[in-house]
């Protein structure tokens, strides 16, 4: 509901600043800029990486205590109680360690992982926020949106498209 009323809100004060003088809007996609923009592409090659070594580490740990399961409920017979209890414990503790670090390495908003994330992205996003803000102001564009973003764009005319001005901006290094 408040998306709708932001865009109305929107598009009221466009139409209403238009009246008066000439509006020009354009559009980017910035999911197309991030899949194509080589050092968006390498942080998120080294995200992928990061989380694929952290996603192995927990399926070892995982593997471990589920031999570690078996080998109790093979033995839970010849043991004495105390020693039952023990094993349990034991089993407990290491579940536990799998889900504090799952939880270390990927619980939100406070994992490692989003802590890299952000670290890698933030300064990639800035360069291409400023490539945008450029080729908006070198085309004379009031308004530029994100397909991809969280407002929903119906309709885009390819002719207001800037995603390639970005990308060829971004890529020569003039930020």
């Amino acid at each position: 509901m408040k998306k709708i009323t932001f865009i109305l809100a929107l598009f009221l004060s466009v139409n209403l600043f238009a009246q008066t003088t000439s509006v020009k809007i354009g559009w980017v996609d910035s999911q197309i800029i991030l899949q194509q923009y080589p050092p968006a592409i390498k942080a998120q090659s080294d995200l992928d990486a990061l989380a694929q070594k952290w996603t192995k580490q927990i399926d070892d740990m995982t593997r471990e205590l589920q031999k570690a399961y078996e080998d109790a409920q093979k033995q839970l017979q010849n043991m004495t109680p105390e020693k039952q209890k023990e094993v349990q414990q034991e089993l407990i503790l290491k579940e536990q360690k799998i889900q504090e670090f799952r939880q270390q390495k990927f619980g939100q908003p406070n994992g490692e992982f989003f802590a890299k994330q952000d670290e890698l992205l933030k300064p990639i996003k800035e360069d291409i926020l400023k490539a945008i803000d450029e080729v908006r102001k070198q085309e004379g564009m009031n308004f530029v949106f994100d397909k991809a973003g969280g407002l929903v764009l119906l309709f885009a005319d390819d002719q207001f498209d800037i995603t390639n001005a970005v990308l060829d901006k971004l890529k020569r290094g003039k930020k």
